[in-house]
């Protein structure tokens, strides 16, 4: 069982790993070792997520899942392929979490006393100032 947090718990039979060549440098044994993991997880099917963690999900993580409800996460960062399972699981259960976890709403706040007493003192004074330059070209003249 995989805890994913908030008593979730999801069976490792829904999980699936496949291994491929991964990309970039890889020296002797780049094309010999399968060292990619990709983990695939079918959010539609699985028995351990209610309807309500589905949507939530499949709103969530809308560009990692495919046409298929299959929810792809892949780690080649390093040259072990267990390694990369690893971390390809560790990444799959940040991902759930944060896609499971209860937002609070924003409220939105409204502009304080103190600013507007600041904006209109400013506007006085540029008022003033204007009022001022104006009594001089007069003055001039």
């Amino acid at each position: 069982m995989i805890s994913i947090g908030n008593g979730l718990t999801i069976p490792e039979s829904e999980i699936e790993f496949h291994s491929s060549h991964s990309s970039g440098p890889g020296g002797q044994n780049v094309n010999k070792v399968a060292t990619r993991v990709t983990l695939r997880f079918d959010v539609d099917s699985s028995h351990a997520l209610s309807p309500a963690q589905r949507r939530a999900i499949r709103a969530k993580l809308a560009t990692r899942i495919n046409k298929a409800g299959i929810l792809q996460v892949t780690s080649q960062r390093t040259s072990s392929q267990e390694i990369n399972r690893s971390l390809a699981l560790k990444r799959f259960t940040e991902l759930l979490s944060d896609a499971l976890r209860k937002r609070t709403p924003r409220i939105p706040t409204g502009v304080t006393h103190a600013v507007k007493v600041k904006r209109h003192e400013e506007k006085r004074k540029l008022a003033e100032l204007k009022q001022a330059r104006s009594k001089k070209i007069a003055d001039d003249e």
